[in-house]
Parts: C-alpha cells; sequence; structure tokens
C-alpha cells in the first residue's frame, strides 16, 4: 500500500531533500544539488517566488519506506502570463514503481482541482531560472550542476500516466581546443564591433560585475519572454540569486557587450563545471567542502554554459560571436577542454546555429509533460 505523506515538518522536510542522494547512490551520473540552494528554493519565508507562486511538497511510503517525493506549485504569475490554468510538479523522484509514481502525480492533481486548475505540467520549478525537464535521453552523460538528472523508467512512468510531451529541450557537448576555430571567431567578432560599435566590457574581479546586474537580468526578461513557460524575473529574486550564484562566478567566461551608448546589447554567463566538486561533497559547503568548489571555480577543465541573451533586434548583428571568441579564447589559454550547454529548447534554432562553429554534439535531450482534464 501506498501512503502520500504532506511535508509539514522539519524531518520531513529533510526527508524530501535527501531522498535523490539515496535513490542515484549507486549513479556515478548523478550531480547532488547544493544543499543550501535546496533548502532556500523550497522554502515558503525564503524564496521570493512565493510572492507570486503557492507549493505543497508530498513523501511517498511503501511498507514504511520512503520511496517517492514531489514538490506541487502554482504559479499565478504563469497563469496571468500565459492563460492556461496548470500547475507545476517538479522536484519529482520515485523507485521503479508505477503505483508510486501514480499516487504522487494523483496527489498533485487532486491538489490542483481543489484550487480550480485544469492541467498539470512538468517537471518545472519556480521560474526559468529553475531546473526544468525530465532527462530522456543521454543517461550514461555526467550530469551537471544546473542540470536535472533523472533515472531512464522516469519517461515510460509519465506516458503510463496519460501525459503527452508539451516541450523538448537537447543539450550540446562543445569541444573548445582548436586554434584555428578561435581564429575564425576573432575575425567574426572584431568585424562585428566594428560595423555594430560594439565592445565587450573589461572585467577582472566577480564586483565588477554588480553595476550590470539589473540591467542583465531585464535583457534576460526580455529575451526569454516567449520561452516555453518562462515568467519574469522579479528584483528581490534577481537578488536572491546573485547569493546564491555569485561566489561561483570566474569573470574570465562572463561577456558583457555593451554599444556605444552604453547599454547593454548582449550577455553571456558561463560557469566552470561544479559536477566534481558536488559530488565530492555530497552537496555541502560547510565544514570543508568550500576547498574542493574553489579549487573547480579556477581550475575544472570544463564549463556549463549557462545563460545568453541578446536584445532581439540585435540578434543577427554578430553579438554571439563576440561572446564565443572571448570565452573559446580563455578557454584554450586555461586548458579547458570542452564545455556543456544548458538546455535549449527544440525550437530555438537561432542558438542551435551558435555551435556550428564548433566540434560539438548533441548528448542529451529533456522534455516536459501536460496532463488535462476538464473543469470539475
Amino acid at each position: 500500500m501506498i501512503e502520500i505523506v504532506k511535508v509539514i515538518t522539519k524531518k520531513q522536510m529533510k526527508q524530501f531533500i535527501m531522498f535523490p542522494f539515496r535513490l542515484y547512490k549507486d549513479n556515478s551520473c548523478w550531480v547532488p544539488p547544493l544543499l543550501m540552494d535546496e533548502r532556500f528554493s523550497l522554502d515558503r519565508k525564503k524564496n521570493p517566488a512565493f510572492e507570486f507562486s503557492d507549493a505543497e511538497y508530498w513523501l511517498a511510503k511503501k511498507d514504511g519506506q520512503l520511496v517517492g517525493r514531489i514538490a506541487g506549485i502554482i504559479s499565478q504569475a504563469y497563469i496571468d502570463k500565459w492563460e492556461n490554468r496548470y500547475a507545476r510538479f517538479g522536484w519529482i523522484d520515485f523507485i521503479d514503481d508505477k503505483d508510486v509514481s501514480k499516487a504522487l502525480i494523483d496527489t498533485v492533481i487532486q491538489w490542483a482541482k481543489e484550487h480550480g486548475l485544469n492541467g498539470l505540467h512538468g517537471p518545472l520549478g519556480f521560474c526559468d531560472l529553475d531546473k526544468e525537464g525530465m532527462l530522456v535521453d543521454g543517461f550514461q552523460e555526467m550530469g551537471t550542476f544546473i542540470t536535472i538528472y533523472n533515472h531512464a523508467y522516469y519517461k515510460d512512468h509519465m506516458a503510463a500516466l496519460g501525459f503527452s510531451v508539451d516541450a523538448e529541450w537537447i543539450e550540446w557537448d562543445i569541444q573548445l581546443t582548436d586554434i584555428k576555430q578561435a581564429d575564425t571567431l576573432k575575425k567574426l567578432s572584431d568585424r562585428a564591433k566594428e560595423k555594430y560599435e560594439m565592445r565587450m566590457i573589461p572585467l577582472k574581479k566577480n564586483k565588477d560585475v554588480i553595476p550590470y546586474v539589473g540591467r542583465i537580468f531585464d535583457l534576460l526578461n526580455i529575451g526569454y519572454e516567449h520561452l516555453y513557460a518562462t515568467v519574469p524575473v522579479t528584483k528581490k529574486q534577481v537578488d536572491s540569486y546573485v547569493k546564491q550564484f555569485f561566489g561561483f562566478l570566474n569573470v574570465e567566461y562572463i561577456s558583457i557587450i555593451v554599444d556605444k551608448n552604453d547599454d547593454i546589447c548582449g550577455f553571456g554567463i558561463t560557469m566552470p563545471a561544479l559536477h566534481v566538486p558536488s559530488q565530492k561533497t555530497k552537496g555541502r559547503i560547510l565544514p570543508f567542502g568550500f576547498i574542493h568548489w574553489l579549487w573547480a571555480i579556477k581550475h575544472s577543465r570544463s564549463l556549463d554554459l549557462y545563460l545568453v541573451a541578446v536584445k532581439p533586434e540585435l540578434q543577427k548583428t554578430g553579438i554571439p560571436f563576440i561572446m564565443l571568441s572571448e570565452l573559446t579564447r580563455h578557454a584554450i589559454k586555461n586548458g579547458i577542454t570542452h564545455a556543456v550547454a544548458s538546455p535549449e529548447l527544440i525550437t530555438n534554432t537561432a542558438v542551435h546555429t551558435m555551435w556550428k562553429n564548433y566540434d560539438a554534439r548533441i548528448h542529451r535531450r529533456r522534455q516536459a509533460f501536460l496532463k488535462t482534464w476538464e473543469n470539475e
């Protein structure tokens, strides 16, 4: 018999957060989340996304043993923007037992119906900067710090539960060792900068990014506005993301491009790959885990391409060449061998073409699923 328990106590929340550590303990491709980030994201008092969201969390038990978890999220910002009365599910993990996955999903559906909604989609977080999309291909590939990893059987459970595919993302593994390639990109970059009077902002320290943070996220909201299930990122969320991730930045891999009036035309934020310290420390920074994290920030041999945005009206001006040229130059200088792009919607062909100048391969795919019902 499956028992579904709503997360109410601190002990239950700890069980909710720690369940994947047991489920994936023998899987070398799973990358633990940073535990302090998980606690922050799920905390109704701390996460500013709760200003426009509601959420509940549940655990699944079978014969007294913990066998699954799920979060249900209602984003009023999403409903207002997209005019779909859908709830979201996220933080979903379960053993390979279809009774367990059904009990978890049925619980969220019932909760959504009680709130007058008529659909459920996911996996999604509170906003587009949270992890999203269920892995459906590439299970043998190392996961990343900024994406969801899950077992291969998950997608079969979603099909059995009557979900359809609502969106699909691909992820690229990109080689960064070709000197000739770097020369080509530099020529294209120089041409774009001269023709459109653009320049890179020189960044020497992390604090040099601070004056541009607000404008970066303003551009992010504009550039991502049309992408699947996105909602605007608020100033309070910006402040919280800066606190969460600022320490992981290496400014050699951050590009901010401005025009002759110093208006931001585009930006790219790349982080050193953090899967190694996350696995070594099991998602902990204290008391001594920070040593591994600091080492990776300076010495990682791979990169995670996190965020890229360009003003819509300037997308054909060569701005990506400016960013990629600098990224490739610093990567080769520092002995970086490859980068992994964050998930890109299968329909986002403009971004896909960025990688045609590289030796690149699609190494993972992920999907969001949707199930709707008539109002009752």
